[in-house]
């Protein structure tokens, strides 16, 4: 009989190591989430005496329904929908033909202009509120929905994020389109920008979080209470930690805050990892 060698594989892994403490980590990461949600479940009078455990025992929607009866929360999702969509369509179709013209047109200026738009990554925002809110006020543009989505428009981000995806893309496939007559115009949009999907929904998806929980400028330009987005009007119905409507309704206008943007993350989340992904690796 032949001798044979049993070969015994190691219990535990350098692998196994580093996926047990990503666990681990996760899981600490979302025990607040899951303690708002719990909460967001509980009478307030139960959370009055304790805030304590992670199932909401005794459960109930009421926080919820009070939330949802209040007449003007409808007319905030609608306000915060319309600004996200507009502004992610428009920054989209800005940071892409942005990108393009930098990455492959030859124009007088262009790299000075370039810099100058990366010059905008290091201004703060808040550094320029003063000026908006004098020039959207000279124009009586305030409490409208164009006043909530036109200073979001410039994005240096978006522009270089683009700019540097169009450049990683071969110049060979844009030589073949010239050969068969295809115009600048018709190369953009029917090589260029199916090539650039994961860049696109990437910097979509960004813009549309960023938009959707912005609260500094739409609570400067939004006096109207008809006009507040989602995240002013939720805010703008609590009292001193919530001391008229409790603490249970605070966390169920955090939940109700959040969930679009958590489940649209789920839905395009291998589209984000492949466009994060490429461009590092660009």
């Amino acid at each position: 009989m032949s001798n044979v060698t049993v070969v015994r594989r190691p219990m535990f892994t350098v692998a196994n190591g580093l996926a047990a403490l990503i666990i681990v980590v996760a899981v600490l990461w979302l025990m607040p989430v899951i303690w708002v949600v719990a909460m967001s479940f509980k009478p307030n009078s139960e959370l009055m005496r304790s805030t304590a455990g992670f199932l909401p025992i005794p459960f109930t929607l009421e926080n919820y329904a009070s939330l949802l009866s209040l007449s003007a929360t409808p007319r905030w999702l609608f306000n915060s929908l319309l600004v996200a969509v507009a502004m992610t369509v428009l920054t989209l179709l800005l940071a892409s033909t942005a990108g393009y013209a930098f990455a492959r047109l030859e124009f007088p200026g262009r790299r000075v202009l370039f810099v100058a738009v990366l010059a905008g990554l290091m201004v703060p925002e808040q550094a320029v509120f003063i000026p908006l809110h004098a020039l959207f006020s000279s124009w009586g543009y305030h409490n409208t929905h164009a006043a909530l989505i036109a200073p979001r428009l410039a994005v240096p981000m978006g522009v270089f994020l683009m700019t540097q995806f169009f450049k990683a893309i071969p110049r060979d496939i844009e030589e073949a389109a010239e050969l068969d007559n295809a115009g600048r115009l018709a190369i953009f949009r029917k090589i260029m920008l199916p090539l650039s999907y994961p860049a696109l929904t990437t910097l979509g998806l960004f813009t549309f979080l960023y938009a959707w929980n912005d609260f500094l400028w739409p609570l400067v330009s939004a006096t109207d209470k008809q006009m507040y987005t989602i995240t002013v009007g939720l805010a703008s119905i609590q009292g001193n930690f919530a001391e008229t409507e409790g603490l249970g309704s605070v966390m169920a206008a955090a939940v109700f805050a959040s969930a679009p943007v958590v489940l649209l993350y789920l839905v395009f989340q291998k589209y984000i990892v492949s466009g994060v992904a490429m461009g590092s690796s660009k």
